[in-house]
């Protein structure tokens, strides 16, 4: 199918069980094929793996002479001109220097500047910011740097490949841009394939949309006070415009300190100290525009930070502004805030760019059908002509697993729920020895399930936001006998194979929050249309992202573990038999005895391998 699409540059859609062998399915007739293709995945992970491992292993084995490349968004390399200008930084902590030192000494060794590389440096370090460039502030050709540059090392490597593989934050950028002139990968691709398709719908209205993050506005009054320093010392003035800014964001973030989450903008709008904080920032960056508009000649820095500051300027309008095709909503951490404009319906957008494209568009994953129906997919990508064919794993799902559905008298929405989920929880993960991954809807539930955990189990308890992702899951694989409590971030992209992982336990169904501002404006939107937004929206995004918790399970075909659906709706609402359909087919049962037989199974098959 993958090989006809190519040929007749058609768009394909593949939903395949995991086990399949969904990545040598595409890059063989790809390869083979001999045009030049555009890969994209989910994560930097799966990045890394095809270009590591896959992609090789398919060349050699066809004795191809195509050439590969592996091409990130421009925050994943260092920036050898922020580089120097963080090396100048009085303000920096001490430990920020500790780890600049890191950085400095792996600049002279590194040829490709992929920050992959530096493990010594974590992930998620403030420094990272200081040392790699954004959209924002990247100087382009006029950076002093712009020669040595990893970025346009990377890009003039991708443009030069024959298979370029890409993620998909990389991918929407690349198709948001286009029409503007600046897209680089769609317009020369002849074959695009789209790995992990099922956050297409999601993803693309983030691209299509526009947001505004605290963290846009922190950097662009540092780097205009930064650059007014260098390039126009003799403007005292614009410094302190440029310190105004900043002073209306602390202000900002303090009001907003009130709530969490996703807040709708009228809630804020009507919140009179939260509308006056948004207006002191508005007010700032109208200053600052002005500021940098009569500065903008002094210097490249300069007028970088001006066009940035019309940007910012004009988007935050855009959020105030009143329009039927986008929700307008805020989303508030502990760490600031990011202003989000979203288009409600991205159809039109995707499938015309797919149109412009003039390539064959392969789409796969495990989980794209409801039900062995594509319609939720086909309508939220405007993909309505392609091909769509679903393939079942290879696995035997009725030795190697097991379906538990313990019976539950506390509703969901019960003050009681969540504590007869931890009761369950307790029970099984004694039966499975460990070995358990506790997925959870939401933050709330997860903090309420650590402590009774860690407090009644003699196995380790590993915690989200205790530890980066990838530490969590380093040490559940090296422990062997581990609890891991997560929420989304562990519901995919996440492989255990072998018994460290026996089982899941998935505390309710995963329906988005019913405040959600995305979620009741597209709501409100279908049921305008006279459709039902439950039916026709809420049930299939669901139910895929159900599927894609339960496909943690089961990984490799000597994988042997029991799935614990924990909410009681999959047998006293209609629309579970939706949910249950879109499982595995393995046996079910809502006995606790049939749990611990199958745990008593899985020892005495580890004591004869042992």
């Amino acid at each position: 199918m993958v090989a006809t699409a190519i040929a007749e540059r058609g768009h394909a859609v593949c939903e395949a069980g995991t086990g399949t062998g969904k990545t040598l399915a595409y890059l063989v007739p790809a390869v083979l094929a001999g045009r030049r293709t555009l890969v994209s995945t989910a994560t930097k992970t799966l990045q890394d793996q095809l270009y590591q491992q896959d992609l090789p292993l398919v060349l050699e084995a066809l004795g191809s002479a195509l050439t590969p490349a592996l091409l990130k968004g421009r925050a994943n390399y260092l920036c050898l001109h922020r580089l120097a200008q963080a090396e100048g930084e009085p303000t920096l902590w001490p430990e920020d220097r500790v780890l600049l030192a890191q950085v400095t000494g792996w600049a002279r060794a590194t040829t490709i500047g992929d920050r992959a590389e530096l493990s010594a440096v974590p992930e998620e370090a403030a420094l990272w910011p200081l040392v790699t460039s954004t959209v924002d502030n990247c100087l382009g050709q006029s950076c002093p740097q712009f020669e040595p540059c990893f970025v346009v090392k990377a890009r003039r490597a991708a443009a030069a490949a024959d298979i370029v593989v890409v993620n998909h934050h990389l991918l929407f950028a690349d198709m948001a841009l286009r029409e503007e002139g600046f897209g680089e990968l769609l317009p020369t691709a002849q074959v695009v394939i789209v790995d992990e398709a099922h956050q297409l719908p999601e993803l693309a209205a983030q691209a299509f949309g526009h947001t505004v993050s605290s963290r846009q506005v922190r950097e662009l009054g540092r780097d205009s006070d930064r650059a007014a320093l260098s390039e126009a010392p003799d403007m005292p003035a614009l410094r302190e415009t440029a310190r105004a800014l900043e002073a209306a964001l602390i202000w900002t973030q303090h009001e907003l300190g009130r709530y969490q989450g996703r807040i709708d903008r009228d809630t804020l709008l009507h919140d009179q100290p939260a509308r006056d904080s948004f207006e002191k920032i508005r007010a700032a960056l109208v200053l600052l525009e002005s500021a940098l508009e009569v500065a903008a000649e002094r210097g490249v820095e300069l007028m970088r930070c001006f066009e940035r500051c019309v940007l910012l300027r004009a988007r935050l309008g855009a959020f105030e502004a009143e329009d039927d095709d986008h929700v307008h909503w805020v989303e508030v951490s502990h760490r600031g805030f990011v202003v989000h404009s979203t288009p409600l319906v991205v159809a039109d957008q995707f499938h015309a760019r797919l149109e412009q494209s003039a390539a064959a568009w392969v789409f796969c994953s495990a989980t794209l059908a409801v039900d062995g129906d594509f319609s939720h997919f086909r309508r939220e990508l405007g993909v309505h002509h392609a091909q769509a064919v679903a393939w079942p794993s290879p696995f035997d799902f009725a030795q190697q697993a097991l379906l538990y559905l313990p019976p539950m008298t506390a509703t969901p929405n019960s003050s009681e729920y969540l504590s007869a989920v931890a009761d369950v929880a307790l029970k099984v993960i004694n039966l499975s020895r460990g070995r358990t991954f506790l997925l959870c809807t939401s933050y709330r539930a997860l903090n309420h399930y650590a402590g009774p955990l860690r407090a009644a189990l003699n196995y380790p308890v590993l915690v989200q936001g205790e530890a980066p992702r990838a530490t969590l899951l380093a040490e559940f694989k090296r422990l062997g006998n581990a609890v891991l409590i997560g929420t989304a971030t562990f519901w995919e992209g996440v492989d255990v194979r072998g018994d460290a992982l026996s089982c899941v336990i998935i505390d309710k169904l995963p329906f988005a929050t019913p405040d959600d501002p995305v979620l009741r404006a597209r709501v409100k939107r279908l049921e305008a249309a006279g459709q039902n937004a439950f039916t026709a929206y809420q049930i299939p995004v669901a139910a895929i992202s159900l599927k894609q918790g339960a496909g943690r399970l089961i990984r490799d075909v000597q994988d042997r573990g029991v799935l614990v659906l924990c909410d009681p709706r999959l047998r006293s609402r209609g629309y579970g038999k939706t949910f249950l359909r879109a499982l595995p087919p393995a046996p079910v049962t809502t006995d606790l005895a049939a749990v611990e037989a199958f745990f008593k199974i899985d020892a005495e098959i580890d004591g004869r391998a042992g």
